[in-house]
């Protein structure tokens, strides 16, 4: 025994020598795993990042300079720009431009006074201006802000006359040389001129003049001299200003061009870049740094992965002691670290999640059976109780207020099982349950979902207190949801509201009040939530007025009565008042077409298949009352122009008295009848019956019994023709058919008829 417990507790020694071998093993390939990749991947993402960062630089360069350049350029626009527009609009305003121009030059001084005022308004309004004066051709005399003065001792004369003669010319002058009156040295402006009156008179002349050292004072503060260059060319590519302070002929010396930029205001060029120097003296200094910021870091990261390595290896070392203490008569060879745990999580995962699904499986199924048991209402309280406390999803309180049922349906189901596939479908229903769910649970009530047919979905919603404003609560929470399907997963739903009930037994009561909600779809319209409480009960007696409503509404349409439109219409509105039930409304709908069809379909077959083509379709697929009553009208109006005009081509009233002297002149054919009369007057034998009934208030046939008959009586009382010829001669075949029909309409037989006509007077007889 002893030698037994020596030997066990040398082979544990061994084993776990050799355990300590295999973990220290895994230690050193763990650890040294990381160094290649690591020192690899940080080797080439300097190389890059150092790349990389020197052309981004570049490019971020060029195109900050860009900017800036583009910037100064359009400031510069938007200034000249502003000069010209408040000179013109100065112009347009005043009318003393217009009074100086035509006023008499030796009595406007007062006029003179105010025009200087406002040229010196017009001067002051803009840093960038350095005169304006306004130019009279009628004396060739200058007004400028210090007075008048004739043009041929004005210092800027050339440049009037210049003007004068190019009268078309708009834009702005190059730079040019100009004397002020009292100046002896000339000032680099440029100019542009307005012809007086605006747009295109000859009077005068309004001259602006801009300053370019001005101008060069408001571009010299946009440049950094020691880093970039601005260089402005005319037209012609002359220098015209130099922000860089370099000189013409060092441009291409200093820097690089990398923004040309051509101005449509003043057809200037500006050129820009950066100096060569300072640039790349920067990159260089920021590269550096950056060089000595990756070392740092890829020594700290060195240390980091050491640290890391020796802490994430405890819990391995851990997992492998308990994996070991069970597994010890396992094979050598399977006794790597990975393996074993690799090994042993899976057959823990793959009995976890079988057991996990069975279980799962095997809950939704209760769950599902016992949401169908307390919605339909036949189980007792104990027993429901006790399932609840063991199935349901809610966190059921000791004494709940109450329970309401709220369900949700799809809208136009069929079309949606049409766009989706079965996944699809699924998993947009997993959705819709999990948005409701959480809905709820956002306005404050503990909730259970579930799909208890195709389109429809129940929510039992616990109530913790039953208040006022709880039923005002879920109506707003139901309406949210509402609001997000259709936003996010643009799903057309609605819902209906049962009533609140006590015990989980009336659950089923909640139910049926949910669904007959659900029931007044379309006269509820927009509502999204249907309340079951505030629905009007089935009372066939408000029936009634509709089948009268219908009855006028056709007979105004049969009559040609455009009054019909508005009688439709104002069912359709007592509809949605009262809140009828979706099959009601279909109902009341489809009588009404089948009346009208009995009406006036029989007058063509076109006015039939009108009437009768896509009915089915008309009144289930509407989702709306608005939408019913639109397909309704549409379907209606186009019946009705049909009807119109079948009845204009056919005035029904000359074709009954051509019918009636058409009857009365061949009674006697044998083959007169209704079908006889279609083919005449290419009507249907049931129309021209009909015309016949509202014409004369008879039938057809009555109507030709009666002629014949009258025309029988004759031949029995003037005639020897026997009953068989008599018969022949009105149309009947044999005398046994029209003696049964005289008897029927006279009271006796032909015979007797004869008889009674041939006997002679009382007074006769005694008379001889």
């Amino acid at each position: 025994m002893l030698q037994y417990n020596t030997s066990i507790s040398k082979t544990l020694n061994l084993e776990e020598k050799g355990m300590t071998s295999l973990q220290q093993n895994w230690y050193r390939k763990l650890l040294l795993s990381y160094f290649p990749i690591f020192l690899v991947t940080i080797t080439i993402l300097v190389f890059l990042s150092f790349i990389m960062f020197n052309e981004a630089s570049r490019e971020e360069a060029a195109k900050a300079n860009g900017i800036s350049t583009r910037f100064i350029m359009e400031d510069l626009d938007r200034s000249i720009n502003a000069i010209e527009m408040n000179v013109l609009n100065e112009v347009e305003t005043s009318a003393l431009y217009s009074s100086y121009l035509f006023s008499d030059p030796s009595s406007d001084q007062n006029l003179m006074y105010s025009l200087v005022k406002r040229l010196r308004g017009l001067q002051s309004g803009s840093d960038l201006i350095e005169s304006v004066y306004l130019y009279r051709h009628s004396d060739q005399s200058v007004l400028t802000t210090s007075g008048q003065s004739p043009l041929s001792t004005f210092p800027d004369r050339s440049y009037i006359e210049l003007a004068v003669k190019e009268h078309d010319y708009r834009g702005w002058s190059a730079v040019r040389s100009m004397k002020g009156l009292g100046e002896n040295e000339p000032k680099q402006v440029i100019s542009m001129y307005k012809n007086l009156p605006l747009p295109f008179g000859s009077q005068g002349l309004l001259v602006i003049n801009v300053s370019m050292y001005r101008v060069e004072q408001m571009i010299n503060p946009m440049i950094n001299d020691s880093v970039s260059f601005l260089n402005i060319l005319d037209s012609s590519g002359d220098l015209i200003f130099e922000a860089s302070q370099i000189g013409e002929d060092k441009r291409t010396k200093e820097g690089k061009v990398l923004t040309t930029l051509q101005s449509d205001q003043l057809g200037w060029t500006f050129e820009s870049g950066l100096r060569v120097g300072q640039l790349y003296a920067w990159v260089s200094v920021v590269s550096y740094i950056w060089i000595v910021i990756g070392f740092i870091t890829v020594v700290l990261a060195v240390i980091y992965i050491v640290y890391v390595t020796r802490r994430n290896y405890q819990p391995i070392k851990a997992m492998m002691n308990r994996i070991e203490s069970i597994q010890l008569n396992m094979p050598q060879a399977a006794k790597d670290e990975l393996s074993m745990i690799d090994s042993a999580l899976e057959s823990l995962i793959s009995r976890s999640m079988d057991y996990d699904k069975k279980r799962h499986e095997n809950l939704q199924l209760q769950r599902s059976q016992l949401f169908m048991d307390l919605i339909s209402g036949q189980k007792p309280e104990e027993e429901l109780l006790s399932r609840m406390t063991e199935l349901t999803p809610m966190k059921l309180s000791e004494q709940p207020a109450g329970y309401v049922i709220l369900l949700g349906e799809i809208n136009d189901y069929s079309g949606f099982q049409d766009d989706h596939t079965v996944r699809d479908q699924n998993v947009l229903k997993f959705a819709l349950m999990n948005v409701f769910q959480e809905l709820a649970r956002n306005a404050g009530f503990d909730s259970w979902t579930e799909w208890i047919a195709g389109s429809r979905v129940g929510i039992l919603i616990s109530l913790p207190e039953v208040k006022e404003e709880t039923h005002s609560s879920l109506i707003r929470a139901a309406e949210e949801c509402r609001g997000w399907v259709e936003e996010k997963l643009r799903l057309s739903v609605r819902f209906g509201l049962g009533s609140t009930v006590a015990g989980l037994h009336e659950i089923g009561a909640s139910h049926q009040s949910a669904s007959e909600a659900l029931g007044h779809r379309l006269a509820m319209g927009d509502h999204a939530v249907l309340v079951g409480d505030e629905l009007p009960r089935g009372d066939l007696s408000r029936l009634l007025p509709y089948l009268n409503e219908i009855s006028e509404l056709v007979k105004d349409f049969r009559l040609n009565n455009e009054g019909w439109r508005t009688r439709l219409k104002d069912m359709f509105a007592s509809f949605k008042a009262e809140r009828l039930k979706d099959d009601t409304i279909r109902s009341l709908v489809n009588s009404m077409l089948q009346l009208l069809s009995r009406e006036v379909g029989v007058l063509s077959d076109e006015l039939r298949n009108q009437l009768s083509e896509g009915r089915e379709h008309v009144l289930a697929g509407a989702a709306s009352l608005e939408e019913l009553q639109s397909r309704i009208t549409d379907q209606l109006t186009e019946i009705y122009r049909t009807y119109v005009a079948l009845s204009e081509t056919k005035s029904y009233r000359a074709m009954i008295s051509e019918m009636k002297h058409y009857i009365e002149e061949h009674f006697d054919d044998p083959n007169l009848s209704l079908k006889h009369l279609s083919d005449r007057f290419q009507i249907s034998g049931k129309y021209a019956s009909y015309l016949f009934k509202m014409e004369y208030d008879m039938k057809f046939v009555d109507f030709l019994v009666q002629l014949r008959m009258k025309r029988a009586e004759e031949l029995l009382a003037q005639t020897d023709l026997s009953i068989q010829e008599i018969a022949e001669k009105i149309g009947y075949a044999n005398s046994i058919t029209f003696g049964r029909v005289f008897k029927r309409t006279s009271g006796v037989t032909p015979g007797d008829y004869r008889k009674l006509q041939m006997k002679p007077a009382p007074g006769t007889e005694l008379g001889s």
